[in-house]
């Protein structure tokens, strides 16, 4: 994800605990005024936003913009913005957020070659227990990492 001239402003961090991704894609966002100028300073917040496909269009519902300090006109912070994407993207959108418990769900907004993006999943929610599987593999997998480059240090100091 992180290509030379990418430079993400805002991460959804509760996304990726809360939800089992499942696919994601690169969606550009329709923003008014002096927004870009909000973004670039991250001055918005991702956390309680998901998106919907409504009329054969992609909607980002509750992400919160801070209006910028210096702007003349006032916009809602939390009115709900266009996402951009193929046609055949929202089709394929449309048919799987059909399926019992998926959603779609904005994982970091990011700017490329000076353009708005959007990383949008498509994601299960997770229960309780799955979060707490998730946690404990997550710490298994770090104490070996640790263990290995703890091996790897060791071995190159005798060398």
């Amino acid at each position: 994800m992180s290509r030379r001239g990418d430079q993400v402003v805002i991460r959804n961090r509760r996304a990726r605990h809360d939800y089992e991704v499942l696919d994601t894609f690169e969606c550009g966002i329709v923003l008014r005024g002096a927004e870009v100028k909000s973004l670039r300073d991250s001055r918005a917040n991702l956390q309680d936003s998901y998106a919907r496909v409504e009329g054969g269009e992609v909607w980002l519902h509750g992400m919160h913009v801070s209006p910028y300090a210096f702007s003349r006109g006032e916009l809602d912070p939390v009115r709900r913005r266009k996402l951009l994407l193929h046609r055949r993207e929202i089709e394929e959108l449309a048919r799987r957020t059909q399926e019992k418990g998926l959603t779609l769900v904005p994982l970091q907004v990011y700017f490329t070659d000076g353009r708005a993006k959007v990383e949008l999943a498509l994601a299960r929610g997770r229960r309780r227990y799955d979060k707490r599987q998730a946690i404990a593999e997550r710490d298994a997998r770090r104490e070996a990492e640790r263990a290995l480059k703890g091996a790897t240090r060791d071995r190159a100091a005798r060398d």
